[in-house]
C-alpha cells in the first residue's frame, strides 16, 4: 500500500504548478497592453485630414497648375508625395523617446533663430516676401522650423526650473525665448501671423505652468486694450500709409477696394455664398478658375465652401476638433510634465493656425498669410506638422492606463 500512495503523491503537485504558471501568464499579459499604447485615434485622424486635403488641393488648384505647368497634378503630385514621406517619418520619430528629443531643444533652437536671421539676406522672396530658404525648386520656410523649436525649448526650460516657475524671473526667462523667436520671425521674415503663434504658444505654456492666474488675465486685458488703441490710431491717423493700414482698411471696406486689396477677400466671400448648405458639388467651384487667387493655399476653405457647402465646411472643422481633442487626452495623460507641456504647445499651434486661417477667409481679422493645417498646399507645412504630429505620437506611446 506504501508503494502506491507514493506514486499518487506528485500527481496533485504537478496540476498546482500548471495553474500558477498560467495565472502569471495572464499578469503578464494585462502590463504589457497597458505598456503598448499607442494613440491609434489621433493617426487616424491625421491620415484622414491629410487624404481629404490632398482631395481638395486637386480640385482647387487642377486649373491653375494645368494653365502653368501643362499638367493638372502638378500641385497634388509634389503634395501626395511629400505627404506619404512625411507620414512616414513621424511614425518612425513617434519611436524615439521625446526626453531624448528635447536634449536637442536649445541647439535647434539656435538654429532655427540662425536661419530666421539671415532669410532676410540671402532669403528668396515670393509674392513680396522673403520667407523662403533654399532655390524655386526646393525650399522652406525658416518659421515653421521655429514653432517646433519653441514648443520644445520651452517645456524643456519649465521643468528643469520646476517650482521656482512661481517666481517672476522663471517667467521673463521662458517668456525672453519666445518673445526672440517671434520678434526674429516677424522681423527678418516680415511674418506677423507665425509670430502671433509663437507668442500664443509662449503664453499658454507659462500660464498652464504658473501657479497663479491672476496675472495672466490682467496681461490678458491689458494687450487687448493696447491692440485696440493701435488699431483705433492706425485708422484715425493714417500712419506710414504702409501696407499695414492698407490691410486694416480693406479689412473695413472691403468692397472699397474690389479692384486692389480687397479682391482676394471678395472672391473668397464670393465662393463661400455660392456654396449654399450642401454646395455645388466636388470640384464644380467656379471661382477657382483663375478668379480666386491662391485658391489651394491661404483660400483654401473658400473652395471647400463653395464645393460641398456649410455642411462639409462644418464636418472639417469637426475633425480638426476631434484632433484637438485627442492632443488634449496625450497632454493630460501624459506620463510627466515635459511631454504634457510639449503636446499643450502643439494643441495650440493647431488651434491657433485653424481659427486663424477660417478667420482671415470670412473676413472676421485683417489678411494674414496662413495656411490650413494638413490641408493648404505647402511641402513646409505638411512637413513640420507631422513632425508635430510624431511628437504627439511618441508621448502617446509612453501613457500607462489602467
Amino acid at each position: 500500500m506504501a508503494s502506491r500512495s507514493e506514486t499518487i503523491r506528485p500527481v496533485p503537485k504537478k496540476r498546482t504548478t500548471r495553474r500558477k504558471t498560467k495565472k502569471r501568464l495572464f499578469v503578464t499579459r494585462s502590463a504589457d497592453s497597458e505598456r503598448d499604447y499607442f494613440d491609434y485615434n489621433l493617426l487616424a485622424v491625421v491620415i484622414l485630414l491629410t487624404c481629404f486635403g490632398l482631395i481638395m488641393l486637386y480640385s482647387s488648384s487642377a486649373y491653375e497648375a494645368l494653365m502653368e505647368n501643362k499638367s493638372d497634378m502638378a500641385y497634388f503630385g509634389k503634395q501626395a508625395a511629400i505627404s506619404c514621406v512625411a507620414l512616414v517619418c513621424a511614425l518612425i520619430g513617434s519611436q524615439i523617446d521625446y526626453h531624448r528629443l528635447a536634449e536637442f531643444s536649445f541647439p535647434l533652437y539656435l538654429v532655427s533663430t540662425f536661419l530666421l536671421i539671415i532669410t532676410k539676406y540671402v532669403g528668396r522672396e515670393v509674392n513680396g516676401a522673403k520667407r523662403w530658404l533654399g532655390t524655386s525648386s526646393i525650399s522652406f520656410q525658416p518659421a515653421e522650423l521655429a514653432k517646433i523649436a519653441v514648443i520644445l525649448l520651452l517645456p524643456t526650460l519649465i521643468v528643469k526650473m520646476g517650482y521656482k516657475m512661481k517666481g517672476i524671473k522663471p517667467v521673463l526667462i521662458v517668456g525672453f525665448f519666445g518673445f526672440i523667436s517671434a520678434f526674429c520671425t516677424y522681423y527678418f521674415t516680415d511674418n506677423l501671423s507665425t509670430a502671433l503663434i509663437i507668442l500664443g504658444i509662449t503664453v499658454v505654456l507659462i500660464f498652464i505652468a504658473h501657479p497663479k492666474t491672476w496675472p495672466f488675465v490682467a496681461i490678458g486685458v491689458g494687450i487687448a486694450a493696447l491692440a485696440v488703441i493701435g488699431v483705433a490710431y492706425i485708422i484715425l491717423s493714417d500712419v506710414d500709409g504702409g501696407f499695414r493700414i492698407a490691410r486694416i482698411q480693406v479689412w473695413l471696406h472691403p468692397e472699397d477696394y474690389s479692384s486692389s486689396g480687397g479682391y482676394q477677400i471678395l472672391q473668397a466671400l464670393y465662393a463661400i455664398g455660392n456654396g449654399g448648405f450642401f454646395g455645388k458639388g466636388l470640384g464644380n467651384s467656379t471661382q477657382k478658375l483663375g478668379s480666386l487667387p491662391e485658391a489651394q493655399n491661404d483660400m483654401i476653405f473658400s473652395i471647400i465652401c463653395e464645393e460641398l457647402g456649410v455642411f462639409g465646411a462644418a464636418l472639417v472643422m469637426l475633425l480638426f476638433v476631434f484632433l484637438l481633442y485627442r492632443l488634449f487626452f496625450i497632454a493630460q495623460n501624459a506620463p510627466d510634465l515635459l511631454g504634457s507641456l510639449i503636446v499643450s504647445g502643439i494643441f495650440v499651434h493647431i488651434a491657433l493656425q485653424v481659427v486663424l486661417n477660417i478667420a482671415v477667409v470670412t473676413n472676421l481679422i485683417p489678411t494674414t498669410g496662413i495656411t490650413l493645417p494638413f490641408i493648404s498646399y505647402g511641402g513646409t507645412s505638411i512637413l513640420f506638422l507631422m513632425a508635430e504630429m510624431g511628437l504627439a505620437l511618441g508621448v502617446s506611446r509612453q501613457i500607462k492606463l489602467k
